[in-house]
């Protein structure tokens, strides 16, 4: 590594540098880039992909009082590296370390704080009129990937920035990927590029050929080059652009610094809506990301010489979601599989494999996959979303309107419900039981562990109504299940539980992951003189009333404990089932705290909050203490 990057803390530091040196930088800022990530695991593709996109911005621009707006984060290391935070970048995504995202708390450039895709357009468009209204003579960056194009709020955003006029330049890094390769007809028309070999010959001996006429080749090549620009404007994404109201500029190369230092301030001089077209690869500068960009856009530690990663033989939750639904799929043509642009992060790659006419990647469009799975399922289909749990929170509208209300039967995986670990406070799926039960029709489970989640993906489809399966990040619990598809399947009556232990002094009823804490918090408390009977709730949505009932009335003590929010819960229902019935009966919940919880491993988190079995065990030797 050179000894540029040392010398730079803050965009001040480099903005001084000749060409040739902000392209030493962009080198030693991979460089440090790679070896940081290889030890803390993060998204490392994208972000090596918008290294040049970065150092122009901070060039061209007077950060921070010019505000720069980054969309989801993925991109943003390099951004994070040259603004006050390279002593910090060991600690990324690390429990009290520095986030994986923007986050407005940790910097005054981070704008601020992104880990859901397409917010960067509207943010930015209200910056820009909260400038114009003040007075103020900020520039206002909004930088969004080419994946994110797929949402709804971006073209929102778009609309009304090109009706309102306001100063905003939006920078699409345009890299053909989102995750997994982008889908639909707008990533296809953001793919057409007059930039290719033949394009490019053909412009160059047009040019020659004018040039060469007398007296008038001069003139004429400059009116070539006026049809030229309306050619690109017209075979490229600049007509979808133009047509919004933008400025359309491009596509420049985003691995040229010196172009996009020259764009960035000639656009920053607009006063228009403008939006610079950035063509840049995903992985740039390290071969194994280039070779293989989704593997890469969110990876745990590796080997850098060869970009390997160690082997898992665990089990996880994901798998077994997986392995399941293509057993279902096998045993009936009318299962369908939707994504939301993760296939692989929700385990349907081999599903796509297998039935590629019933697998649907929608791309970055929750909204739309909930609204389209209730119309396959209007028809007789068994659609089946795999939604991570914070990106759920997106479509809350569709399941309301689009499902529920309807009564429309279908199943939400909802993969990394919980604590993820360290994608931090935008990626905890710790919201969707307070969001999802209050729903009429709606039907709320989760599974203690990878067995039970087989169970339940079976006995869901005969529930004829809306169901929303949460399950965690990682790996099933030790020795619960093997081998899915040798796993029995029960058949799980609907807001049935399970009585896992019996006891006489109180009633631990537990939902999904807590379950195996809750287990090992009795035993240490049978030690201890306490008797504890523990529940598996199985369901949030509808209780299982009896068994609840019958407990608070045999022990006279329950403790709830729930991976989510305590606000709105699981243990809020049971509280409410209580007062229902009239029921005088002691209870503590334990949960998540009405706070935004920071990174950190699982392990880590659960500790801190006291959701271990060590910390169960001493909240409950307390609540044993109250009269």
């Amino acid at each position: 590594m050179g000894n540029l990057l040392d010398k730079v803390s803050f965009p001040e530091d480099f903005r001084g540098f000749s060409s040739e040196e902000l392209k030493e930088l962009a080198g030693e800022v991979r460089e440090f880039m790679i070896e940081a990530v290889s030890k803390t695991g993060g998204h490392l593709a994208s972000s090596l992909g918008a290294v040049e996109i970065a150092i122009a911005i901070h060039y061209a621009f007077n950060t921070p009082h010019d505000k720069v707006v980054w969309d989801v984060g993925h991109q943003a290391y390099a951004h994070k590296i040259l603004t006050g935070r390279r002593k910090d970048f060991s600690t990324l995504r690390q429990f009290k370390g520095i986030s994986g995202f923007p986050k407005s708390s940790e910097s005054p450039f981070d704008a601020v704080t992104a880990g859901h895709s397409s917010t960067s357009i509207s943010s930015g468009l209200g910056m820009a009129f909260a400038r114009d209204l003040s007075g103020g003579d900020s520039k206002v960056v909004s930088v969004i990937g080419d994946g994110s194009m797929t949402a709804g709020i971006a073209f929102e955003g778009l609309n009304q920035a090109g009706h309102i006029k306001k100063g905003l330049v939006v920078v699409l890094n345009d890299n053909d990927m989102s995750i997994s390769e982008n889908v639909g007809a707008l990533a296809n028309f953001l793919s057409r590029k007059l930039t290719g070999p033949l394009a490019t010959k053909v412009k160059g001996e047009v040019q020659r050929f004018v040039e060469a006429i007398p007296k008038i080749g001069g003139g004429l090549v400059n009116i070539v080059k006026k049809a030229e620009d309306s050619l690109i404007t017209l075979f490229t994404p600049g007509m979808l652009f133009e047509g919004l109201g933008f400025h359309y500029v491009g596509p420049v190369d985003g691995h040229n610094i010196d172009d996009l230092v020259k764009v960035f301030k000639n656009v920053g001089a607009m006063d228009v809506p403008v939006l610079v077209h950035v063509t840049t690869k995903k992985g740039k500068g390290y071969a194994p990301a280039e070779r293989e960009p989704s593997k890469f856009h969110g990876i745990g530690p590796f080997d850098v010489e060869t970009g390997s990663t160690a082997k898992s033989t665990t089990l996880t939750y994901t798998k077994v979601f997986s392995s399941t639904l293509i057993e279902m799929a096998e045993a009936d043509g009318k299962v369908v599989a939707i994504t939301a642009a993760m296939p692989e992060g929700t385990g349907l790659g081999e599903f796509k494999e297998r039935f590629p006419e019933r697998f649907i990647d929608v791309g970055i469009a929750e909204q739309h996959a909930i609204t389209f799975a209730s119309g396959l399922a209007r028809e007789g289909f068994k659609p089946v979303t795999a939604i991570y749990s914070t990106f759920l929170q997106r479509a809350y509208d569709q399941v309301f309107h689009d499902v529920c209300l309807d009564n429309v039967p279908l199943i939400m995986a909802l993969d990394r419900a919980g604590l993820v670990g360290a994608d931090g406070p935008t990626h905890h799926g710790l919201y969707d039981i307070a969001y999802l039960r209050h729903l009429p029709n709606m039907i709320v489970a989760a599974p203690k562990d990878g067995a039970e989640l087989r169970s339940m993906m079976h006995s869901a489809v005969r529930y004829n109504a809306p169901v929303a399966i949460r399950y965690p990040r990682g790996a099933t619990p030790e020795g619960t299940i093997t081998d899915v598809r040798s796993a029995a399947i029960e058949d799980i009556e609907l807001g049935r539980s399970e009585q896992l232990r019996e006891g006489k002094d109180l009633t631990i009823i537990a939902l999904g992951t807590m379950v195996g804490a809750a287990l090992e918090a009795a035993e240490s408390l049978n030690a201890k003189g306490i008797d504890a009977a523990v529940i598996n709730a199985r369901f949030v949505k509808p209780l299982d009333s009896e068994a609840i009932l019958k407990a608070a009335k045999a022990t006279g003590r329950i403790i709830t404990i729930e991976e989510a929010a305590l606000q709105g819960g699981f243990g809020s229902a049971v509280l409410e089932l209580l007062e229902a019935e009239d029921v005088d009966c002691l209870v503590r919940r334990i949960g998540v705290p009405d706070s935004f919880i920071e990174q950190g491993t699982q392990k880590e988190l659960y500790k801190d909050l006291g959701l271990d079995a060590e910390g169960i065990e001493k909240t409950i030797v307390e609540f044993m203490k109250r009269g």
